[in-house]
């Protein structure tokens, strides 16, 4: 018998930023679940419009957040989701991990979500979590987590980029300790070896559950152990997009969901323009600006003071006008970062110019690049809600917006995601 609902979603999920959420989006589109991200907590009537969605999830922006904002903010969102009623509800995090006490606790998330969804059921306060994303590049070994980077493969401690990330640098690659800054809850660790083995035990007493993860067939592993564990009827859990496509790939394996299906919407025809906001300061994101510049995009560098000034906007209108892609961009990678005493209002600032240049062009193709970027700036669009068009890089897929005044193709792109040639990759995309 198929344990899964036919009548609503099988999976819901709160994403922590804008770009990991369209990453757990491209998860459902590459299983064949139809799948919908709202950008903010849906109404009936949001559903209503979504009704063959299989999955539902809600782009947040809790991975730039304070625990109080936290507190204030994420009880209600939980709340929707567990009305919505699937069975697996996930918080959705980075597979870098990259959070602190202060900013984007995922203790504390993780302490809320226990509250909400397991309050009321003796023993359910255990909170799986699995940070892993092997096709990603991050890895999860004996507690320790790794990640992929320029053709090699560093202890996160110890990566080029994440180690020297501006607002959550990642100092402790042991998640254990790490996640133990944020939370008072007791941690136990599933490693490979008991993952793997035969005589799998559930870690007891436990208040949360780190899995390890080397290869897509352990976060599969990780899924089977999460759902035979179940003590209530939605269970929460914390995970990067490994964790999704886990839980996907379990299910097929029980015949409980169809084979997926090729191809997405049809995307709209391409007038060649696209146009591009960077707000990272990633060296991954400065490549790509570096590369679309010399690829024939005109690069327009933002003021972090006054990003949307008239000088800017009426250039890069110009630009698009003339058939020309543009790209803005506030930094050109670490050494060209100035300092911002609230980067949440420079990247609204950034949404707000977006926007204005978007309706006046006409342009249907857009790119934001980084996280915290892309968690304000599209709050700014006036966009209720996203669903999957194409893949393009693993990560960063093509995704309509729905709610604008006229059709638009929008990409969440984070800092370390993408090759090089991505920009264009996105501009020449049929």
């Amino acid at each position: 018998m198929n344990p899964l609902p036919n009548d609503k979603p099988v999976f819901s999920f709160y994403g922590d930023d804008f770009t990991g959420s369209t990453d757990a989006l491209e998860a459902f589109a590459a299983n064949g679940v139809p799948a919908v991200l709202f950008l903010r907590a849906p109404a009936t009537g949001d559903l209503c419009q979504f009704n063959k969605c299989r999955a539902v999830g809600i782009a947040g922006s809790s991975r730039s957040r304070s625990p109080q904002w936290m507190r204030a903010e994420l009880p209600a969102v939980f709340e929707r989701l567990r009305e919505i009623g699937a069975p697996i509800v996930q918080y959705k995090v980075c597979s870098t991990f990259d959070s602190s006490p202060e900013i984007g606790s995922i203790g504390c998330a993780m302490e809320i979500g226990a509250r909400v969804f397991g309050g009321d059921v003796p023993g359910n306060r255990a909170v799986p979590v699995v940070p892993a994303a092997p096709r990603l590049g991050r890895y999860v070994v004996f507690g320790n987590l790794f990640a992929a980077y320029a053709g090699g493969t560093y202890r996160i401690d110890r990566h080029p980029a994440m180690s020297a990330h501006p607002t959550t640098p990642m100092d402790e690659a042991d998640l254990l300790r790490h996640l133990a800054l944020q939370t008072s809850g007791k941690l136990a660790l599933v490693d490979l070896h008991a993952l793997r083995g035969d005589s799998f035990q559930w870690p007891a007493d436990a208040q949360g559950v780190v899995f390890d993860g080397l290869d897509l067939c352990d976060l599969t592993r990780a899924a089977r152990r999460i759902w035979d564990h179940r003590a209530a009827p939605q269970t929460f859990v914390v995970g990067s997009s490994g964790l999704t496509y886990g839980m996907l790939d379990f299910w097929r394996c029980q015949s409980w969901l169809p084979h997926p299906e090729a191809g997405g919407e049809p995307a709209l025809s391409n007038d060649g323009r696209l146009l591009v906001l960077a707000g990272s300061c990633s060296p991954s994101t400065e490549a790509q600006v570096r590369r679309g510049l010399q690829s024939g995009f005109h690069g327009i560098r933002l003021n972090p003071s006054d990003p949307a000034a008239h000088r800017v906007e009426a250039e890069a209108l110009a630009e698009l006008s003339a058939g020309r892609s543009v790209i803005l961009y506030s930094a050109l990678g670490p050494a060209d970062r100035v300092e911002i005493a609230d980067p949440g209002a420079l990247s609204a600032a950034m949404g707000r110019l977006l926007r204005n240049l978007i309706l006046a062009s006409k342009v249907s193709r857009v790119v934001v690049a980084g996280g915290d970027t892309s968690s304000y700036a599209v709050q700014e669009l006036g966009v209720s809600a996203l669903t999957f068009l194409a893949p393009l890089a693993v990560g960063a897929p093509l995704c309509r917006a729905h709610g604008f005044p006229y059709p638009l193709e929008l990409v969440l792109k984070g800092g370390q995601i993408g090759p090089e040639s991505f920009f264009e990759d996105v501009r020449t995309r049929k």
